[in-house]
């Protein structure tokens, strides 16, 4: 589309058309337009809906906007009709300065979707400025030797307009002397030049005055004029000249103040006050310049701070004048240098500040950057931090889209602090950050979890009802009424446990509490399952197993199984008379329903008829014998053992236990009446204890020589490879006397008897028992049990 405005002498008018460059190309051309400057403010530009494809009215509820990209704000939208208006009469010279052509960028913003158009808008230059020279008058010393076709470097006149408008051609005033010539220097601008017809003489005419005119192409031109006085100076045939007549220097836009940019040099051939040179700055395009020069050494110094962005290099004219007023002109080009003095700048066109946690791709933000700078000065990187799940997408030149990489999870993060950092590559780098806070609204996707898959709870026995027996907790890191957590016991499988009766639960808090006594003898533990639910819709649960544990509390006392104290005769333990010191009389059998150290036994002789003849062994209730009995001691003991658990409190029981002193397990025993007895039936009973003594070691004494003699027998008949002997089997009578001295109790022995293998001898030994004996191994005989024959009350001897 062009636009066209036309504009006569009488008023300013449009004289062109808006020209539209419509190539689309999913949606990522520029849409172009063109209008003159000084156009009135409500000009209609265009009808944008239409340009775009879009219906009337669509662009107000797209919510359509103008993004100026840091342009002034020419233009302005009617989003009901469609319409693109021109806010203010725009100014090129003012927007553009010389930059040609003049275009300003703009960027037209959709949403739902989000769409962006990249929009250009070309101002065209109307003739709206006349020349201007910089001086109203100029001076010339011309020496009057000065031959025809002499040229004369004149000051040009300035013209903001570019193109046909700017300046064009000069002329002068008619005279005899001078005609005006226009030259083109290498950007296109025109400067005058006077050249001398006719020579001077200074004693007819020592001065002329000259109007110099400079005429702009426009239609119609424009004019300007400056005076121009001509001095007619004595001879001095010499004008300086410059060593370059062209200096290009580059400097970096932030050097400091009085930096020397660079140093002229001018040659004059006359002699004495004709031949000093002094430097002047004679002219720079583009009005007045940061520059300065020493008139003496032509050294070229900064005044004025540079900026690339505002004028990227300047043109200056330097003028080498003698005393005799001829003069060289050399130009000095220089090169304004982009130093990486902007930082990028971050424009933020939409935000959004909360994000449910699952949403896919959510659009964050929308936002431009921009850098004035130039190459690498003014190229910039976008980007954030990497371990968050959001991703930076380029748009159109410049604009970005910060997106979800993935769905969010507000329970490993609730928040987001998303700094958006861009940075140029100039040397060194500018960097600007942008902090976006962004919020994950939760919604229930986790459900309850216990602190512990299984709890194992302890209570104690007997404990009162209500007890408060423990506490089991479950989280859910969801929020508000998502993670608000609802305690339950769930049915058991075993409905006879009748879990109601014994366990509730705090639905609030999960505190558990026992309902009712409970009887470590009659339920050790049990199970149930507890239950956790969120109040979220719908809702999550999780299940988690309690196993409750009933200690033990000492609450039974020891129950005495051996001997038995609810018979009708008392239990007597018989202990002959010869027993050795450590002699086993009876074992005492306990036993406690507790558990534990509850149950753990302990032995202590309480009461004894002769204290010092008996012990018990505290840990197994062994009954032995202290010391050897003698003629004193009565026959008949009475011993009452308590038996203690290892409870707080202990508990005990007693037994009663009776031992009657025999002088060999031969003799019946009777029971004695509960009757003191004389001493003459004390000596009787003792006078028989030995005989029944000496008839016993007699039987021993044959018993061992007839084992002698089979012996000797078994090893005549027996080659020695035999080495041994036969071993007749069977038992001995029981009333024999024990040999070994061990005791009596319910079980039986079987010693093995051999024969050493030496034939020199005659000797034999007695092996030990199994069960342990507390005398002298070196002087008893060695015992083995034999294990069938357990039940017996004899002695079985066995040849080895």
């Amino acid at each position: 589309m062009e636009t066209a405005l036309t504009k006569t002498p009488e008023k300013r008018q449009v004289i062109f058309l808006a020209i539209l460059l419509f190539l689309w190309e999913s949606g990522s051309e520029a849409i172009s337009y063109s209008l003159p400057e000084e156009t009135e403010s409500g000009y209609l530009v265009a009808n944008l809906a239409k340009d775009l494809g879009l219906r009337v009215g669509e662009l107000a509820t797209r919510g359509a906007q103008i993004h100026h990209n840091g342009n002034k704000e020419l233009l302005q939208l009617d989003a009901e009709r469609g319409n693109l208006l021109l806010k203010e009469k725009p100014d090129r010279e003012a927007l553009c300065g010389e930059t040609e052509p003049c275009v300003l960028h703009f960027q037209i913003i959709l949403e739902n979707p989000v769409q962006f158009f990249q929009t250009d808008l070309q101002l065209t230059d109307i003739n709206d400025h006349s020349p201007e020279f910089p001086d109203t008058e100029m001076l010339l010393k011309i020496q009057e030797i000065a031959q025809p076709g002499t040229v004369f470097p004149l000051k040009a006149a300035q013209d903001p307009d570019i193109g046909s408008n700017a300046v064009q051609n000069y002329t002068v005033s008619p005279n005899l002397h001078f005609h005006v010539v226009t030259h083109s220097r290498s950007d296109g601008r025109k400067y005058p030049e006077l050249v001398l017809d006719r020579a001077l003489d200074r004693e007819e005419q020592p001065e002329l005055t000259l109007i110099l005119t400079a005429l702009d192409g426009g239609a119609p031109p424009k004019s300007g004029t400056t005076t121009v006085r001509i001095e007619v100076v004595d001879i001095n045939d010499n004008a300086p000249q410059f060593v370059q007549s062209l200096y290009a220097v580059e400097i970096p836009e932030n050097s400091p103040l009085n930096a020397l940019v660079v140093t002229v040099s001018a040659r004059d051939l006359d002699a004495g006050i004709h031949g000093n040179v002094a430097y002047s700055l004679f002219q720079g395009a583009g009005g007045s310049q940061p520059f300065v020069i020493d008139e003496i050494t032509g050294e070229v110094r900064l005044k004025g701070a540079l900026d690339f962005e505002a004028t990227p290099h300047y043109n200056m004219e330097i003028v080498a004048t003698d005393s005799g007023g001829l003069s060289g002109k050399c130009t000095v080009a220089v090169q304004v240098l982009d130093v990486n003095d902007n930082a990028p700048k971050l424009t933020i066109s939409s935000l959004t500040s909360s994000i449910p946690e699952n949403a896919p791709e959510a659009v964050v933000a929308v936002f431009s950057v921009s850098d004035p700078d130039s190459g690498d000065n003014g190229r910039m990187v976008c980007s954030i931090q990497n371990e968050l799940p959001f991703l930076l997408k380029p748009t159109i030149k410049n604009f970005y889209t910060l997106v979800t990489e993935r769905p969010l999870d507000r329970e490993s993060r609730a928040e987001y602090s998303i700094t958006i950092t861009v940075s140029d590559l100039g040397t060194p780098r500018l960097t600007t950050q942008h902090t976006i806070r962004v919020l994950v609204s939760d919604i229930n996707d986790n459900a309850p979890a216990f602190t512990q898959t299984s709890y194992t709870l302890f209570v104690h026995e007997n404990n009162s009802p209500a007890l408060h027996i423990g506490t089991i907790s479950a989280t859910d890191p969801d929020s508000g009424s998502n993670g608000l957590i609802i305690y339950s016991l769930l049915p058991p499988p075993d409905q006879q446990l009748g879990l109601p009766s014994l366990i509730s639960i705090n639905s609030d808090n999960g505190q558990l509490f026992a309902l009712r006594a409970l009887d470590y003898e009659a339920l050790k533990a049990f199970e149930f399952r507890v239950g956790a639910t969120d109040g979220g819709s719908p809702a999550l649960s999780s299940q988690a197993l309690v196993r409750v544990v009933v200690l033990d509390d000492n609450d039974n006392a020891p129950f005495v199984l051996y001997p038995m104290q609810n018979s009708s005769a008392p239990c007597t333990e018989l202990l002959p008379r010869a027993a050795e010191p450590g002699y086993l009389v009876t074992k005492v059998v306990a036993v406690d329903r507790d558990s534990g150290q509850n149950a753990w036994l302990s032995f202590q002789l309480l009461k004894a008829t002769e204290p010092g003849l008996f012990s018990v062994w505290a840990h197994n209730g062994e009954v032995r014998t202290t010391r050897l009995l003698s003629e004193r001691d009565v026959p008949k003991h009475r011993l009452v053992l308590v038996v203690k658990d290892n409870g707080d409190p202990p508990r005990s029981a007693s037994v009663t236990l009776h031992v009657l002193v025999v002088d060999g397990f031969s003799q019946p025993y009777l029971p004695l009446p509960e009757v003191a007895l004389d001493p003459a039936h004390e000596d009787s009973e003792l006078t028989l204890y030995l005989v029944i003594a000496l008839a016993s070691v007699s039987l021993l004494f044959l018993v061992s020589v007839l084992l002698f003699v089979g012996v000797r027998l078994c090893r005549k008949a027996r080659a020695a490879s035999l080495g041994g002997c036969s071993i007749p089997e069977g038992h001995f009578p029981g009333h024999l006397v024990d040999v070994s001295g061990a005791g009596t109790l319910s079980q039986s022995y079987q010693y093995e008897v051999c024969l050493t293998g030496d034939s020199g001898t005659g000797e034999f030994k007695f092996l030990k028992p199994i069960l342990p004996n507390f005398q002298d191994h070196s002087l008893r005989p060695e015992m083995r049990e034999n294990p069938n024959s357990r039940n017996d009350w004899g002695l079985d001897i066995q040849l080895k």
